[in-house]
Formats: structure tokens, C-alpha cells, sequence
């Protein structure tokens, strides 16, 4: 059982291991989401290495992905979905690039999470623009 701060953090991770690479800025904005945005505002930090290391456990497994999101549908009330797939697209963006593997991942965030396409190319393009750079 987890519940909703451990959903959204288990997506913020698949997004990180995605390529298999969980960088500096990507592990960064995941702590920079946790302390300012508002959905987290009654969660306790202390509890974010438990997480993590909880999610990492379960990637381990050959069908881990498949439960993880299993994991993060069920237990992620409907109206934090999309809230969800725009923290999955901060971590994606959060080096500069988004690799094939994230993307995909995305992908499949958007349709374990039904996030339509519409509502889904909007926080991807606010996504753009929040990280844009000159």
C-alpha cells in the first residue's frame, strides 16, 4: 500500500531511471518539487529516501515497471493524475534533454494514468517553457 506523496514520487523516480541514469539535476528537481509544490505541503521529507529506496526495490524485479505503475494508478486520486504526469515531464526536462527512454516512459505514464492527448501536450509544452533557456 502507498499512498498519494508516495505515488507521485515513485513517477518522479521511473522517470529518472528511465535511462538508467538518475542525474544530479533530475535527483535536484525532484527534492525542489517536494519542498515547493503545494501537494506536498503536508509531507514529511523523512520519509523520501523510504520511497525511493522502496521504488528502487521494486525496479529491481523484471515485472517492477509494470507494478510500479500498477502501483501509481491505484493509489493517485483521479484529480492528482495529471499533477503527476507534469512532475514526470519536470524530471524528464530537468537536464535539458529528454532521452528516447524517458519519452517512452511518458508515454506510458499517459495512458496507465489516462492523461489525454490534449491535456497532455499542454503540460508538456508548459513543461518546454518553464525550462526554457536562452
Amino acid at each position: 500500500m502507498i499512498d498519494h506523496h508516495s505515488a507521485l514520487i515513485y513517477t518522479m523516480v521511473l522517470v529518472s531511471c528511465a535511462d538508467a541514469d538518475m542525474t544530479d539535476s533530475e535527483l535536484a528537481r525532484i527534492g525542489d518539487n517536494i519542498r515547493h509544490m503545494p501537494v506536498f505541503r503536508d509531507f514529511d521529507t523523512e520519509r523520501l529516501t523510504e520511497i525511493t529506496e522502496e521504488c528502487l526495490a521494486l525496479l529491481s524485479d523484471p515485472e517492477g515497471l509494470d507494478r510500479a505503475l500498477e502501483l501509481i494508478r491505484n493509489h493517485l486520486p483521479i484529480k492528482l493524475r495529471e499533477t503527476a504526469y507534469a512532475l514526470a515531464c519536470d524530471i524528464a526536462a530537468a537536464d535539458g534533454k529528454a532521452t528516447q527512454e524517458e519519452l517512452r516512459l511518458l508515454e506510458m505514464i499517459r495512458y496507465e494514468l489516462d492523461i489525454g492527448r490534449l491535456v497532455a501536450a499542454a503540460i508538456e509544452r508548459g513543461t518546454r517553457a518553464r525550462h526554457a533557456t536562452i
